[in-house]
C-alpha cells in the first residue's frame, strides 16, 4: 500500500517502540513507510497503548497554560495535575531553556 502522506513509500509491517511525554509505552505492531518514516497504528493497538498511558497515569495529561506577566518577567503556569504527577514542590529549582520552538523546563532536585 502507498504511503498516504508522502505519497512516494510502501507500508511494510513492522514494530514501533511507543512513548508519551518521555516514558515508554511498549512496542507495537504498525506499518510504517520505507520512505518517510510516518507509522501506522491499527485501533486495536492505539486501545492498547491508550489503555498503558492511562495505567501509567499520563493518557490527558497535556493541557494548555496561559502566560503571565509577573513584574519584567513572564511567567508559566503549571497545573496541578502536572504538579502531582512530577511531585513538584514550591521552591525548588527548575533549569530553563529553549529546544527549537519549544520551552523545556526540568526539574533539579537537590542533591
Amino acid at each position: 500500500m502507498k504511503c498516504p502522506v508522502c505519497n512516494k513509500g510502501k507500508l511494510e509491517k513492522k514494530k514501533v517502540k511507543e512513548y508519551m511525554f518521555g516514558i515508554y509505552l511498549g512496542e507495537f505492531p504498525a506499518e510504517i513507510c520505507n520512505s518517510c518514516n510516518e507509522s501506522f497504528i491499527d485501533s486495536i493497538n492505539m486501545k492498547k497503548i491508550e489503555k498503558i498511558a492511562k495505567q501509567k497515569g499520563i493518557w490527558g495529561l497535556e493541557m494548555k497554560t496561559k502566560i503571565a506577566r509577573t513584574g519584567n518577567s513572564l511567567a508559566v503556569r503549571i497545573p496541578k495535575r502536572i504538579v502531582d504527577f512530577l511531585n513538584l514542590k514550591e521552591g525548588e529549582s527548575a533549569y530553563i531553556h529553549p529546544e527549537e520552538n519549544k520551552l523545556v523546563v526540568e526539574t533539579v532536585k537537590n542533591q
